[in-house]
């Protein structure tokens, strides 16, 4: 269900409509800038005592549309409740209760998973939960938060609205997924000698943001600057090399006093890294090979939902934005035309590459079709 204005009242009324069974679990996506007061809207799911869990995004998607003001409820049927991290730093405890959710699996199901996208500790809770369920779930989600990179409580459950935390909710449907970025390597690759977490201190032994801004203006012709990083940094990504697959992109998405680069997701110490670059026709096939990859062996399944989590600056880099959702509505819809597109953009991608390790990614489509 979409609702393209909501109110916190119009949403909870949806809600109520929307769950018709008592092993389904509604999942909400909520546009940064919809006219919802989350814990009013908790509040009144919680007296419904509807299961529900969800996020606050940039926008949210419904069809070959974003909508920074509106909200996506889906009905899906559920493992287990959603469960909810409250604290990435030291998240081993609290995995230790999936244990029995992986006895009940008797299928490959899907996770979903969310992330406070402007938390540290991301990659370390991905590969804490991967040790945890391996590949016995597909994963597929994105990272939640604000289009201003201001750190806000931004994930949400029955417990309330959080921030530097992440849920994880366990769909009792299998999944296709598709993952593709397009982006291509330009230049590198370079040797990020110091880091901290999600911060880039040095490249190559010297200041990372002078190294950058060599590499952008020799792939450029541009000079970038700390004034106009956003506009320019957004077409030169970093690529960590992944064996088998598209680099793994790591965003800059700004530069502090020290010279130090601030990045979407954590950068290993000595990690190598390529600079990377796109251009529309690229990434727009990219995100319909994301679609033909979903199709693969979904003849004779019951497709119950098509889950979209695209990266927000993928929206602000291609100059026609819409025309990549429409490119995916349309490559699904070839085979599946009663499936409806709906998802969000993400601050970071969540992907298992289908049977792969669970990674989180930057500027890439992460597209499921989920079937029975």
């Amino acid at each position: 269900m979409f609702l393209e204005h909501p109110t916190t009242d119009a949403l909870v009324h949806a809600a109520l409509e929307l769950k018709k069974t008592g092993d389904e679990v509604l999942f909400i996506m909520v546009g940064e800038k919809s006219n919802v007061v989350v814990p009013e809207m908790i509040s009144g799911l919680n007296r419904h005592k509807i299961v529900f869990f969800g996020g606050i995004f940039p926008c949210v998607v419904h069809g070959d549309n974003r909508y920074e003001e509106g909200a996506v409820i889906k009905a899906l049927p559920s493992l287990a409740a959603p469960v909810l991290f409250r604290d990435l730093s030291s998240v081993r405890e609290q995995l230790s209760g999936l244990k029995a959710i992986r006895e009940t699996l008797d299928k490959q199901y899907t996770a979903l998973v969310l992330v406070d996208g402007l938390t540290a500790n991301i990659s370390l809770f991905l590969q804490e939960l991967f040790s945890s369920l391996g590949n016995s779930v597909h994963y597929l989600g994105g990272g939640a938060g604000s289009l201003s990179l201001i750190q806000r409580p931004c994930l949400f459950t029955a417990e309330g609205v959080f921030q530097n935390a992440a849920i994880a909710a366990f769909i009792r449907l299998q999944s296709n997924l598709g993952v593709r970025h397009g982006w291509e390597r330009c230049s590198g690759p370079f040797v990020a000698t110091k880091t901290s977490r999600n911060i880039i201190m040095e490249l190559n032994w010297e200041n990372a943001f002078a190294v950058y801004q060599q590499a952008v203006a020799s792939a450029s012709g541009k000079k970038l600057t700390r004034e106009n990083f956003s506009t320019l940094a957004k077409g030169y990504p970093f690529g960590m090399l992944k064996e088998g697959a598209e680099d793994i992109v790591r965003d800059p998405i700004s530069v502090n006093g020290r010279g130090e680069l601030l990045c979407v997701g954590e950068i290993p110490e000595n990690a190598a890294l390529n600079l990377l670059r796109g251009d529309d026709a690229k990434l727009l096939d990219a995100a319909g090979r994301a679609a033909d990859d979903c199709l693969h062996t979904i003849e004779g399944k019951d497709a119950q939902a098509g889950l979209l989590f695209d990266c927000i600056s993928r929206a602000l880099f291609l100059k026609d934005f819409p025309a990549e959702l429409r490119v995916i509505k349309s490559g699904l819809s070839s085979a599946l035309p009663r499936i409806t597109l709906d998802g969000a953009l993400t601050l970071g991608e969540i992907s298992s590459y289908g049977s792969k390790y669970l990674e989180f990614l930057n500027k890439t489509v992460v597209l499921g079709v989920l079937y029975r």
